[in-house]
C-alpha cells in the first residue's frame, strides 16, 4: 500500500491499527554504462513496495535526491548537499511522526545517505535505517553470484534488481572487467568516500567502482529481491512490535 496512491480516508483508517511505514531512500546518480540513473531510487522503492506487501505496511513516496557529490562529473547525475538532506530528511521524518506514524522504518540503498541520516536519528528508536543490503541473506547471494565482482558502485546485484522492472541494456565499456581494488581502498571508500568529482571520473572512467556490472541478470534480480523484501518485512515488524 502506497501513501501517495491512498486518500486521507484510507491514511486516517491505517492509522487506527497501525503505527508504521516505511521511508525508501536512494539517489540519482550515474550507475555505469548499464546501469539507469535512478537505479538507487528504483531499488530502495521496489524492495520497499514488495516488504510493503508481505508486512501489510504503507509505503511512503521514494526520496530520491540526496549527496551524491562525486558522481558530478558523469551527465545526469543530481546531487544535493549534505546539509540540505539532512533538513529535508529531518523534516519528512518529522512530518510524518506528527501525522501519527509513531515508528518509521528507513529503507536505504546510497551509502552516502547513512551519516547524515544517522545524525538526525541520533538514539530515537522509533526510526529504524536500514540499508537493503544490511542482512546476511542477500549478502549471501551476492557473494555466491559475484564475489569480489560484486564491487562497491553499479554493482551487479543493484542493476540486477532494476531489470526486473526496467530496460536490460548493454555496452561494450561494461564487458570489460573493471580495476579491482585493495581492501585498503575499499575500507578508505566505505560510504561512498569517492573523493572530489573530478578526480572520481578521471580515476573511475565508465562509473563502476570495482563492479563488474555486465554480470547483472533479471533472473538474479529477481531471487535477490525477493529475499530482500521478506528480510525487510520480517525487520519492519519486529521493529513495529504488536503496533496499536
Amino acid at each position: 500500500m502506497r501513501l501517495d496512491q491512498s486518500t486521507w480516508y484510507e491514511i486516517e483508517a491505517y492509522l487506527e491499527d497501525h503505527i508504521g511505514i516505511i521511508l525508501p531512500v536512494g539517489s540519482i546518480e550515474q550507475h555505469g554504462p548499464i546501469g539507469l540513473i535512478g537505479t538507487d531510487a528504483f531499488c530502495a522503492e521496489m524492495i520497499a513496495d514488495a516488504a510493503g506487501d508481505i508486512a501489510k505496511a504503507l509505503v511512503a513516496p521514494t526520496l530520491a535526491y540526496t549527496p551524491a557529490t562525486f558522481n558530478m562529473s558523469f551527465p545526469g547525475t543530481i546531487s544535493v548537499s549534505e546539509a540540505v538532506f539532512t533538513q529535508m530528511f529531518a523534516e519528512i521524518v518529522e512530518g510524518l511522526r506528527s501525522q501519527g506514524f509513531g515508528r518509521v522504518y528507513v529503507l536505504n540503498a546510497h551509502g552516502a545517505n547513512l551519516a547524515p541520516m544517522r545524525k538526525v536519528v541520533g538514539d530515537n528508536l522509533n526510526i529504524h535505517i536500514r540499508s537493503w543490503w544490511d542482512f546476511a541473506p542477500v549478502n549471501d547471494i551476492r557473494n555466491e553470484l559475484y564475489g569480489e565482482w560484486e564491487g562497491m558502485h553499479a554493482t551487479p546485484s543493484e542493476i540486477s534488481i532494476t531489470q526486473t522492472k526496467y530496460r536490460q541494456l548493454s555496452h561494450p565499456a561494461a564487458e570489460i572487467p573493471p580495476r579491482a581494488l585493495s581492501a585498503e581502498e575499499k575500507m578508505r571508500r566505505a560510504g561512498d568516500n569517492h573523493g572530489p568529482a573530478d578526480l572520481h571520473r578521471s580515476e573511475f572512467p565508465d562509473g563502476r567502482v570495482s563492479a563488474h556490472s555486465a554480470l547483472a541478470s533479471p533472473e538474479a534480480g529477481a531471487r535477490l529481491l525477493e529475499l530482500a523484501a521478506r528480510c525487510v518485512a520480517d525487520d519492519f515488524q519486529n521493529f513495529i512490535g504488536s503496533e496499536r
